[in-house]
């Protein structure tokens, strides 16, 4: 027998209501977007479904290919300077014309210190109006990958950011509220109807969209479903179309059920453990004589070396995992060099012999956050770890919670082991190695290195890499951070996530590795 929360049922109720209405998309995922303001949080499924409303200067075809966005061509007129000319006639969902000055506007409130899009915001430099469709970007140092830090930009209205008070983005990680959090104004191909968060979703096609509608989508009921049977069986009973995280245990199962597809392919996004390695003593623990002993290299390879990564595959992850070394969300980041990419030995009698020689023969305590509601097998996968890290006496206690409450926990840094996961659109390396791998900075620099580990000489070499502009060079000092990084165990990578949707037989949608679901291209037969 099923049970519901009233807050499914109510979503489900008005979503069975929506089914008699031809083309209506009723969407679900485990979690929830975290905000409507689109500068606010850089999370994988917020940024899906404000990216219907919302549109960036560049946009993705369905092979991850840069194409024209809002602006319909650029230019890169100096190293240090790009040209962006404005498509014509395109306005906001309320009426209002896009202008250069919303532009100038959005890439201004990006860089704000509430905002966790900054570093991309700041590696475009200063954006210029030139005219009221022309748009110029004066850099202070060359960017290798300008065009794919122009594709993180979500572009707002000038005018309706100020007249609802919203010219910062949203302070989430201190709960802060604004009219941006549940109310939208894009140019996107969907305007927001209604926002109750954690219950409902709710959008409608935008009929003054400048763009093309390869699906015929009229209305989307987003759904969060935290259970995965309950989130499977709305999806057999056609209470919904489409489910963009099943559990990998039902895949089998749902490849030979009747009524219902599998759409799938592999993820941009490599999985992690992070460890707090800048604090003398963890704020979350039990160690002899008080210190940190994920300072010591040791037992960061140790902790590496006791993971069994092909039992978490197959029997966690139903082989929809591909476990990896590598420290970047896609092997081609890393040049797909197996050096850069070979995990460490599941080793435990090394492992053991490394905690014996840094003094943890005996172990220790530590509580590992995780959320529950993100990742695939998130909570799953640090049970398994804390069970493996037994084997070393270490005692781990799971603290497992919803990801509305796990990102703002480590965007304080207030954690001492956890479990993250990073990837997207783009592939370069650059992508992951100034947010998470950098000394903590100002700009957004290390914004996202909540172990606040600094390692100089990888420090060194990533940022050369972000501005240099010999391709062979910045290989090389690529290459050279990574494996620094990897000779320090400053992060222990676990797998890159193999990524399955679900969707009614009458759906058809396009399957990207960012995990991408673009509702503008879904087809919904009846």
């Amino acid at each position: 027998m099923k049970r519901w929360t009233a807050g499914v049922l109510l979503a489900l109720a008005c979503g069975a209501q929506a089914q008699a209405q031809a083309q209506t998309l009723r969407w679900a995922s485990q979690g929830d977007p975290q905000t409507m303001d689109p500068h606010s949080q850089n999370e994988s499924l917020t940024n899906v479904v404000n990216g219907q409303i919302y549109e960036r200067l560049t946009s993705r075809n369905a092979k991850l290919g840069l194409v024209p966005g809002l602006a319909a061509e650029w230019t890169q007129t100096g190293p240090l300077t790009w040209r962006f000319k404005l498509r014509p006639g395109v306005k906001f969902h309320d009426g209002t014309p896009l202008t250069a000055d919303d532009v100038v506007f959005s890439i201004q409130r990006a860089k704000a210190p509430t905002s966790l899009i900054a570093l991309y915001a700041n590696a475009v430099g200063t954006p210029r109006r030139i005219d009221d469709l022309t748009v110029e970007f004066q850099l202070a140092s060359f960017n290798p990958i300008f065009l794919q830090h122009i594709d993180q930009l979500w572009i707002m209205s000038r005018k309706w950011c100020e007249a609802h008070r919203v010219t910062q983005p949203l302070d989430f990680k201190n709960k802060e509220e604004s009219f941006a959090a549940i109310h939208a104004n894009g140019t996107g191909p969907y305007m927001l109807v209604s926002r109750q968060a954690g219950i409902k979703t709710v959008l409608k096609r935008n009929p003054a969209w400048w763009g093309k509608f390869e699906g015929n989508v009229q209305d989307v009921v987003f759904t969060p479903i935290a259970s995965d049977p309950t989130r499977l069986a709305a999806l057999i009973s056609g209470e919904v179309d489409f489910v963009l995280d099943p559990a990998p245990r039902d895949i089998t199962r749902l490849r030979n059920t009747a009524g219902v597809k599998i759409i799938d392919g592999p993820e941009n996004r490599l999985v992690f453990i992070g460890m707090d390695q800048s604090r003398d003593k963890l704020l979350y623990g039990n160690v002899p004589g008080d210190k940190n002993p994920f300072k010591d290299v040791r037992v960061r390879r140790a902790l590496y070396q006791a993971i069994d990564i092909e039992a978490v595959k197959t029997k966690l992850m139903s082989g929809l995992s591909v476990p990896t070394g590598g420290l970047t969300p896609s092997s081609s980041a890393s040049f797909d060099d197996p050096a850069l990419q070979t995990r460490l030995p599941h080793d435990l009698a090394a492992a053991r012999q490394l905690m014996a020689e840094a003094g943890y023969a005996n172990g220790f305590e530590v509580t590992l956050d995780c959320p529950n509601n993100r990742y695939i097998n998130d909570e799953e996968i640090c049970s398994a770890l804390a069970a493996m890290w037994a084997q070393l006496k270490i005692k781990v206690r799971v603290n497992a919670m919803p990801r509305v409450l796990y990102f703002p926990k480590l965007e304080k840094y207030d954690t001492s082991l956890y479990l993250y996961g990073w990837g997207g659109a783009v592939t370069d390396a650059e992508a992951i190695l100034t947010p998470l791998y950098r000394t903590r900075g100002d700009k957004g620099v290390g914004n996202y290195n909540f172990g606040g580990f600094r390692n100089d000489r990888a420090d060194a070499l990533a940022a050369q890499s972000s501005v240099e502009p010999d391709a062979k060079k910045r290989e090389a000092q690529i290459r050279g951070a990574l494996a620094e990084l990897r000779e320090q165990v400053n992060v222990i990578p676990l797998h890159r996530q193999v990524i399955p949707w679900v969707a009614r037989a009458n759906v058809t949608a396009v399957h990207r590795p960012d995990n991408w679901l673009e509702v503008a291209w879904v087809q919904i037969s009846r």
